[in-house]
């Protein structure tokens, strides 16, 4: 089959939290932590937790809540007064959280940074956790040697507007200095592909337990996770792909449209 003619792929833009790695569940004992600190009786459980990933930000995410209870507007407005205050503290205790264990890479990350590492692609990672989590994150999911590879970051201090608005990937690709239509956004959530896609960029989703019940059908390609050597992906998706996992290969095929688009289960 004749490839239609894409521009070549430059560089692959990585969602953090998710993405790479699955720290949501360090994010939510952080939340709860901080939340005890201030003396506020709140318990963000799983679920919960799952329901409030839809909203982009941290900070964001406390105010959602605070929206929902159902306290007189007086109490309310005391409780936005501390939003700042109580996001800094979750930051902390998340920064803790992430130094003192080894926080795993999801399957087939490592494998296709360190590939496009060889093949003289950038790599950039477009994060909405605070920016003093994110370096530490990234040498903790890859390792020093592999994080090297990431050229650039950028993080929600530096946009005014976040996922789903695309500007922390039109920072990224500016910082880079590549087009939207010579790279690749990897993303988990509704949001991410949503701003993927608002930038211009061909998105593959990989949702998490989290983010799996999110509407992905935006994303070009939704994958369960990359996969690589130790954990392929499934025999039906192997088999669209024409392999065992997402290499640049495969997704320079898929780019190019000479295969139908595999898409896994996800949330309608």
């Amino acid at each position: 089959m004749r490839l239609a003619r894409v521009a070549p792929l430059k560089a692959l833009l990585f969602d953090l939290d998710g993405t790479i790695a699955d720290t949501e569940e360090l994010h939510r004992r952080a939340f709860n932590q901080a939340f005890l600190e201030f003396g506020l009786d709140w318990d963000w459980t799983p679920q919960l937790y799952a329901e409030l990933l839809s909203t982009s930000g941290g900070a964001e995410r406390i105010g959602r809540w605070i929206d929902r209870q159902h306290t007189p507007a007086a109490e309310k407005a005391r409780l936005r007064k501390l939003i700042a205050a109580v996001h800094r503290s979750k930051t902390r205790i998340y920064g803790e959280l992430v130094a003192a264990g080894k926080l795993a890479a999801r399957p087939g990350v490592r494998r296709l940074i360190d590939e496009a590492r060889t093949a003289g692609l950038r790599v950039g990672v477009a994060s909405t956790s605070a920016a003093a989590n994110a370096q530490p994150l990234i040498v903790s999911a890859l390792g020093a040697e592999l994080a090297s590879a990431v050229s650039a970051v950028v993080s929600a201090e530096q946009v005014t507007r976040k996922k789903p608005a695309p500007d922390l990937y039109e920072l990224l690709l500016a910082t880079l200095r590549v087009p939207a239509e010579a790279a690749v956004a990897l993303e988990d959530s509704s949001a991410g592909v949503a701003a993927a896609k608002a930038a211009g960029l061909y998105t593959v989703a990989t949702p998490s337990r989290w983010t799996v019940g999110q509407d992905l059908r935006a994303a070009d390609l939704v994958l369960p996770y990359l996969g690589d050597a130790t954990q392929p992906l499934e025999p039906s998706l192997a088999t669209a792909l024409g392999a065992p996992w997402l290499d640049l290969a495969v997704l320079e095929r898929q780019r190019a449209g000479a295969r139908p688009t595999p898409r896994a289960s996800e949330g309608k």
